[in-house]
């Protein structure tokens, strides 16, 4: 078995389409296409766009003859195999709805597990819904409550018979699909893409963003059920007629060496992840690792997520330049699934562009003012974001103040966006629709941020913020000090801030530590407490937890609301001092919960 290849026999024609089975038809005409690498790094399935478009369309004349009409929602749970393609494009073809779910289990294992699924078919309102073997137990549990049509693995509905009259394809203003947000600050919500707004991101991605050429090839470890993964790494490179090779995710978490790898062997010009991606392959490469690697195709590096870090970002370049690996290929970007994927992209073979703020102006005045040459001795007053780029053609973004009043360069205020793919809205939910999407099509992303010029910056999420004698600290400055922590990984912390006494706020950071003694505990939370108030001037409490107790979205990041949920919880319930809530620092009145 040899993966499909990278040169196409077809001509190129990118994302020149008004619908995906448009997308699909015409990549089906050439030779490339899926490839699925399991868990030791072996090619297990190769799925040609040619043999997907048959499977497809043969599988939507049975998914077709299950509904009662078009736009029906069929459930995926989306792991990373071939079925998950199949069952999406016949939905396609079909004139359903496909509906990605999440294919993870976290903190809190199956009962969570399936406590959100059933919460995701409740407001998708699915009829139908598949699932892997290992999934279709869970799934069936948490459909138990609901009357649907048809609940079954691949091979159940393989078996089904299919309708002879002739299928509809869908056309612009049809639903694409439905994709959840990753719930960060909120539970997830359903927004509505349609083909029209899908195609126009695509559009925008392959030509403008990532300027796709013949010749390119993908590599994704990202979940299918997140926008990244599912935009970014499935639809994207099938409407430019490109190959991608996919390992599965947790096979990333296990092995994180074996995405490096695959782009090395397979001559990748193009792969993305979140930081916390890169920053795992660092922490798990040997210098006789790098020797075996060729990195020198990899010419777009993609970084998308909240505020991108980029110390730990600069330090992976270091390390895999002797791989061939050019820290130009570095290009931020930012985007969310409110807008199917992206909003801007930084320019291309220029790597990672920084900008350099004073943090006690920035956190005393929201003004992100440039920190010019600091004295060594002051360098901490200097923080650094991320330059994000211009927005996508047809894209454009304000920053807002309070008061709705649009703010000039450098001033730190809501997002904005408007563009052709921003969302039809939330699914069946037209109050959360009308909090974030105006009549005139803005969309509140309720994300931080500046603009330099026509450039946008994140500094963080809007909830996420911690207000503490009225300067703003952002999460991840505290995370990064506990970070720095021997001990201590990245993503190990959670930092967020409950309510005091008097109605201000109360930094937390939650640490999840190795085990130790409780003297090695005690010294790492004042070790961290003191570095939180020697940076910060400000006293935080430090709640030492064990290792994967911090929750996390169905995309991997961090729930900070969740975490904090979680924390007053556990002071409400514990008791003596397992958790120590009468640690220096810790809110008085959650003092007084703990007893």
């Amino acid at each position: 078995m040899t993966p499909t290849p990278t040169i196409n026999a077809l001509p190129l024609c990118g994302a020149e389409f008004t619908t995906l089975t448009e997308a699909l038809d015409y990549a089906a005409l050439g030779n490339t296409g899926f490839n699925f690498y399991d868990g030791s790094g072996k090619l297990a399935t190769v799925m040609p766009y040619a043999q997907l478009q048959q499977d497809a369309w043969s599988l939507a004349q049975r998914l077709w003859g299950l509904a009662s009409a078009r736009g029906v929602r069929v459930a995926i749970v989306a792991e990373t195999t071939p079925d998950f393609m199949r069952f999406f494009f016949a939905c396609q073809y079909a004139g359903l709805v496909p509906v990605p779910l999440p294919a993870a289990i976290h903190i809190g294992g199956h009962k969570v597990y399936i406590e959100n699924l059933e919460r995701l078919l409740e407001t998708c309102q699915a009829e139908i819904a598949i699932a892997p073997d290992t999934y279709l137990p869970l799934l069936k549990e948490a459909c138990r409550h609901r009357k649907m049509r048809f609940v079954g693995r691949p091979a159940d509905f393989d078996q089904l018979p299919g309708r002879g009259d002739a299928l509809q394809s869908p056309g612009p203003q049809d639903l694409a699909y439905l994709q959840y947000t990753s719930g960060s600050t909120r539970f997830p919500r359903g927004v509505m893409v349609t083909q029209a707004q899908v195609m126009s991101n695509l559009r925008a991605i392959v030509h403008n963003g990532l300027q796709v050429v013949k010749g390119d090839r993908a590599v994704s470890w990202l979940p299918f059920y997140h926008d990244m993964g599912l935009v970014g790494f499935v639809l994207a490179p099938l409407a430019a007629q490109l190959s991608v090779d996919y390992m599965d995710p947790r096979s990333f978490a296990m092995r994180p060496k074996r995405w490096l790898k695959l782009i090395s062997a397979n001559r990748a010009t193009m792969s993305f992840s979140p930081p916390f991606g890169y920053e795992l392959c660092m922490k798990n490469l040997k210098a006789k690792d790098i020797a075996q690697l060729d990195l020198s195709s990899w010419r777009v590096a993609g970084l998308g997520a909240e505020p991108i870090r980029p110390e730990p970002l600069q330090h992976f370049a270091t390390m895999l330049r002797p791989a061939g690996f050019d820290e130009h290929a570095f290009m931020a970007g930012y985007g969310m699934a409110e807008c199917a994927l992206a909003v801007s992209f930084s320019p291309l073979g220029q790597g990672l562009q920084l900008d350099r703020v004073d943090r006690e102006k920035l956190a005393a005045t929201d003004q992100a003012i440039p920190a010019g040459a600091i004295p060594s001795a002051s360098c901490n007053r200097a923080k650094l974001f991320v330059d994000c780029g211009e927005p996508l053609p047809g894209y454009a973004f304000e920053i807002r103040g309070e008061q709705g009043d649009v703010l000039p360069e450098r001033s730190v205020g809501t997002l904005f966006v408007r563009g052709p793919s921003v969302m039809a809205g939330y699914f069946a939910d037209p109050v959360a629709t009308g909090q974030v999407l105006a009549a005139d099509r803005w969309l509140n992303t309720g994300d931080r941020a500046y603009r330099i010029g026509r450039r946008l910056v994140i500094t963080g999420r809007e909830k996420d913020m911690i207000i503490i004698n009225g300067r703003n600290v952002w999460p991840q400055d505290l995370e990064s000090l506990a970070e720095a922590e021997p001990g201590v990984r990245t993503g190990d912390a959670s930092a967020f801030a409950v309510a005091g006494d008097e109605g201000d706020d109360q930094a937390v950071l939650v640490v999840q530590c190795r085990n130790v003694t409780k003297a090695r505990e005690d010294g790492l939370a004042s070790r961290i407490r003191e570095r939180v108030l020697g940076e910060w001037g400000i006293v935080c409490a430090v709640d030492l937890v064990p290792r994967h107790t911090l929750p996390r979205t169905t995309s991997g990041k961090l729930s900070r609301a969740r975490a904090c949920r979680d924390y007053i919880q556990r002071l409400n319930s514990t008791r003596g001092d397992a958790f120590r809530p009468n640690a220096p620092g810790a809110p008085a009145r959650l003092k007084r919960a703990a007893g």
